[in-house]
């Protein structure tokens, strides 16, 4: 009997025990499911949460990619204009480098010319007004420097005898008081303007009767021109002048391909032989001049080229040395306008 109601006692715990560790399991079981479910939960979260900063990570790449593309564009388009600009900066500093070689050599030319060269004895390299046809040409002639100058000798004409020469005298000179103080008012404001005492009185008794031609209206063209320096006198061959209609004697013109061709000036109005023809400013028409014409506007041209250089200050002499220099040339245009010039003698 004892050893049955052991035997039952042992079963009895056997099955207290088992079903306590039932119990336990389902319990466990139960702890187990509830710490799955919150891990899920919270899986998802994370999930969720990795999602959202994913999407805030593409965005940022996506806006940094836009930033950097639009700084690479705005650097190649500030290169590209940096280039351009360079390259304008470059183009203008070359022209300005010309234009500053231009005006030196122009300036170093004009020092050479009132250096070397006055109107009592120019250069006739630097004017190219005085140079003869001849000179110009492939022949050289020696030009006739006698005191009272030369006279053209015209067709059918025969020169006049010599005359003896006087004994040598030296010029003598006086300044006169009231001329010298007009060039010195004028010379404390120069320019070309002829309401000044000074130049009113040259343009008066010089310039206005050296240009007064039979052709009027052209005379004043002329006197213009000279004014603006858009005066040109150029020499012209007569052996290779074409023959012109009968519209062009109005300018003066060759009338023929004769050795000795005798041409109307355009400014006497008169049949003498024209060697030059001058050409006033930017216009196409040429006018055949004689050489009496010539040398009334080269007289005229002088002295307008040396008030220029007095004006730009490029004449280095005192008061007195250029009045008289002035004084001088007003002597050569009223000797031109009287008829008296030099010629080239071959």
């Amino acid at each position: 009997m004892p050893v049955e109601q052991e035997t039952r006692g042992r079963e009895h715990d056997i099955s207290r025990l088992r079903s306590s560790s039932i119990e336990i399991r389902e319990k466990g079981s139960e702890i187990l499911k509830e710490q799955l479910d919150t891990a899920q939960r919270e899986l998802k979260l994370k999930d969720k949460e990795c999602e959202r900063l994913s999407q805030i990570r593409n965005q940022l790449e996506q806006e940094l990619e836009e930033l950097t593309a639009s700084l690479f564009e705005e650097a190649h388009k500030m290169v590209r204009e940096a280039n351009v600009k360079q390259a304008g900066a470059e183009k203008q500093l070359k022209e300005a480098q010309g234009k500053i070689d231009v005006l030196q050599a122009e300036v170093t030319a004009l020092k050479t010319l009132v250096l070397t060269s006055t109107p009592s004895s120019p250069n006739r390299q630097l004017h190219p007004q005085l140079l003869s046809p001849s000179t110009r040409g492939a022949h050289r002639h020696t030009r006739n420097k006698s005191a009272s100058g030369a006279l053209p000798s015209t067709p059918g004409h025969v020169d006049s005898p010599s005359v003896p020469q006087l004994p040598a005298t030296k010029e003598d000179k006086e300044m006169d008081s009231v001329l010298f103080a007009e060039f010195l008012s004028w010379r404390e404001r120069p320019g070309l303007d002829r309401s000044s005492a000074f130049l009113g009185r040259i343009y008066r008794e010089d310039i206005g009767p050296c240009l007064s031609f039979t052709r009027s209206e052209l005379s004043q063209s002329v006197q213009s021109a000279v004014e603006n320096n858009s005066l040109t006198i150029e020499p012209v061959a007569i052996s290779a002048l074409p023959m012109v209609k009968a519209s062009a004697i109005e300018c003066g013109g060759p009338n023929g391909l004769r050795a000795a061709v005798e041409t109307k000036c355009a400014l006497s109005g008169m049949s003498r032989s024209c060697c030059h023809r001058i050409k006033l400013g930017d216009k196409e028409s040429y006018y055949y001049i004689s050489p009496s014409s010539r040398a009334r506007i080269t007289a005229v041209c002088n002295f307008f080229t040396y008030i220029r250089y007095i004006q730009q200050g490029l004449v280095r002499h005192d008061a007195e040395q250029m009045f008289w220099e002035v004084m001088r040339l007003r002597r050569e245009m009223t000797v031109a306008k009287l008829g008296f010039f030099l010629t080239d003698q071959g």
